[in-house]
């Protein structure tokens, strides 16, 4: 059951992310171009879906954005210059690949911290409860008590 809802899934994924570039008008005639155009799109952030790249998503914004990508592919810009283009105009956001500076440094740290906070609750939460398991010693009186039930069930 679980591995024909994987493959299922994994078949929607595949034809998505085909069907997001596969109208001819929006591709370059140039095979090279083209796939330049593609490589970069896989750098840039759909800005609607958020974590998908360009190439990948089917939004309206994303189509616009491969359209400007492959645009300037056409006018013979470098890929800096794009990329630059892009960033200028969108911001950090758009980068799928931020740059690592300290106004993005919490978002490359988040993952490390998430993960350090959550191991660091699962502590806490063991040791609260291996700590409250664990009872006193029993007293000289409640020995006697135990041994005398013990003798009483025989």
């Amino acid at each position: 059951m679980w591995r024909c809802i994987l493959l299922l899934s994994l078949l929607l994924l595949a034809t998505t992310a085909k069907a997001a570039v596969s109208d001819p008008a929006d591709m370059l005639r140039d095979q090279a171009q083209e796939e330049r155009a593609r490589v970069l799109g896989r750098e840039l952030r759909c800005m609607v879906c958020q974590n998908q790249s360009i190439e990948d998503s089917d939004a309206d914004l994303a189509r616009d954005l491969r359209r400007i990508v492959r645009e300037q592919v056409a006018t013979g810009r470098t890929d800096r210059e794009i990329m630059g283009y892009l960033h200028d105009r969108y911001g950090d956001f758009v980068l799928l690949r931020p740059p690592v500076r300290l106004t993005t440094l919490a978002l490359w740290a988040m993952p490390v911290i998430a993960l350090g906070l959550g191991a660091t609750l699962i502590m806490v939460a063991r040791r609260r409860s291996g700590a409250a398991s664990i009872l006193p010693p029993l007293s000289a009186a409640e020995r006697a008590r135990l041994v005398e039930l013990e003798q009483d069930a025989q």
